[in-house]
């Protein structure tokens, strides 16, 4: 299984996975990303041709509608997706690894026979409902209350920043929520919320710097009221749970940032081997030829730290601090190409319709988004016993 890290060479369904993606992405992503990007709008043809591709079914088994593949799998489409528009490849990452991964991982058999199904098909999506107002990193300061009454949870509070959760085929949010306390000790659980439900309130988009065809909303739960059976996991394990959500989701994270590394650097031999300037491609100079090297070199690097992470996690080992350590290393790099390719790009990578600049406004986020760089340098820290 992990025989690719030490030869460097990918065995060959990986290999066909990733170059269908590629294909897909270069003839079908791209040309509508722009568009997309400047309306703000849901790529919903995209993501209807993820679907048909069987892409949100990536890592689940084929009894729940999947494609019985593995998680790695997931990864590298996600990097090829991100190499051509992020706010594609976040909505397939979180719309499997947030949306769908939480009920495979915790839920009972009747969850799963009655979520899996349409979210791995990609006919609904899910979200995840994690952040809110005043708990970001700090992600036990969770005070969205659920309370027993009778056979259902009600549920109140708020989150912010949720992807995919207001599309008109976003379909279920799982919720964190404080269902009790002992003392000073917040009891937190995780439940299933459909968005049909009375008293959800997907709110007005949020007018982002980047990640613009990406779907993101603040969430308001008024009296949400929910069936008792709805309770994702055991009661009181849902912080336990969402961190190991979170593990997961910062490989597939550290991949769409590799995606992001690459197409700067794609992006970057393409335009200094036809800009001339004086007399000459820009690309015979050594002040570029060395910049776009170094990209390269981050993006690699970056690479090899989330097979490393993804390798580790299929064998079933601990993988905490090399997920980390992936995702710090990745979003970096993505974040420090993109700044690269902008100034190689000059004035031109300035203006919008050139990829590089929307890279430029999409890679930020990578830096922040599960977990942000000074939670990974902590999680590591703590890893290394300090």
């Amino acid at each position: 299984m992990t025989d690719f890290l030490s030869t460097g060479t990918l065995p060959e369904h990986y290999r066909d996975l990733a170059l269908t993606v590629r294909d897909f992405a270069n003839q079908v992503v791209a040309p509508v990303a722009a568009k997309h990007d400047a309306e703000h709008s849901f790529p919903y043809e995209v993501v209807a041709g993820m679907a048909k591709m069987g892409l949100f079914g990536l890592p689940f088994p084929e009894e729940y509608g999947g494609m019985g593949g593995d998680y790695f799998a997931l990864c590298l489409a996600l990097e090829e997706l991100g190499k051509v528009d992020q706010s594609v490849a976040i909505t397939l990452e979180a719309g499997v690894s947030l949306g769908a991964m939480p009920i495979y991982r915790f839920g009972d058999e009747k969850q799963k026979q009655e979520w899996l199904p349409r979210l791995a098909s990609g006919r609904n999506l899910g979200a995840f409902g994690l952040t809110e107002p005043g708990a970001g990193s700090d992600a036990g300061g969770t005070r969205t209350t659920a309370v027993e009454d009778g056979d259902s949870w009600v549920i109140n509070g708020s989150k912010q920043f949720i992807t995919n959760s207001g599309t008109d085929i976003t379909a279920l949010v799982t919720v964190t929520a404080v269902t009790g306390q002992t003392g000073d000790r917040k009891e937190i659980s995780t439940i299933l919320v459909p968005t049909d439900t009375p008293g959800f309130t997907a709110e007005p988009a949020y007018n982002k710097v980047g990640w613009n065809a990406s779907d993101t909303h603040p969430l308001t739960f008024d009296d949400v009221r929910v069936p008792k059976e709805n309770l994702l996991g055991e009661r009181g394990r849902g912080y336990a749970n969402f961190l190991r959500i979170l593990d997961e989701g910062r490989i597939a994270i550290a991949a769409l940032s590799v995606g992001a590394a690459q197409g700067c650097v794609d992006e970057c031999v393409r335009y200094a081997g036809e800009r001339e300037a004086f007399g000459k491609t820009i690309g015979s100079n050594q002040a570029i030829a060395f910049k776009i090297a170094r990209m390269e070199a981050r993006a690699h690097t970056a690479r090899t730290a989330y097979y490393d992470a993804a390798a580790l996690m299929l064998a079933g080992k601990p993988f905490k601090k090399q997920a980390s350590i992936a995702k710090l290393v990745a979003s970096e790099a993505a974040m420090d190409n993109a700044r690269d390719a902008t100034q190689i790009f000059g004035g031109y990578g300035f203006m919008n319709e050139y990829p590089v600049a929307r890279h430029y406004r999409d890679s930020k986020i990578l830096e922040i988004g599960e977990g942000t760089t000074e939670v990974q340098l902590m999680l590591i820290g703590r890893e290394l016993g300090l």
